[in-house]
């Protein structure tokens, strides 16, 4: 019985995100060419969108993994191109909220569109058991990073 070094499978594994990660980030993108917006534009836009309900600045940054000073700039210029909207916090004179606007909501709901269609084309490469588990697997990983 011939066991594999957990090195080389760590190996493997690091090469594989980060072409992974490369695949992802080319496909995203050639998604946002044309638009005007850049992929982190269009992520501030699609983390908003996934929300019901008005986010605060401040939970925005966090689902960035930025600063607010830094993000405060970005949503500037997304409201400026009509996509957010930025209103006082009713009982949190401190806090803005974000949301969308009509145009940015159109803009949400299709690249939405595309983001299922990748889904689809992940899932395709797999058998339906291992759909399931990589699913699973994907879920457990982000949660713990």
């Amino acid at each position: 019985m011939t066991t594999k070094n957990p090195a080389s499978g760590r190996e493997e594994l690091s090469h594989l995100i980060i072409s992974f990660y490369e695949k992802i980030s080319s496909w995203e993108h050639a998604v946002v060419r044309g638009t005007g917006l850049s992929p982190a534009q269009m992520h501030a836009i699609e983390i908003v969108g996934h929300h019901e309900q008005s986010l605060r600045m401040k939970e925005l940054a966090e689902h960035l993994g930025v600063t607010t000073g830094s993000l405060t700039v970005m949503v500037g210029r997304l409201e400026q191109n009509g996509f957010l909207e930025r209103r006082p916090h009713e009982s949190d004179r401190r806090s803005l909220l974000v949301t969308l606007t009509g145009k940015g909501r159109k803009h949400f709901k299709k690249h939405h569109q595309y983001h299922l269609k990748l889904s689809e084309d992940v899932l395709a490469a797999l058998e339906p058991a291992e759909q399931q588990h990589f699913i699973k697997a994907l879920g457990l990983i982000v949660k713990r990073l």
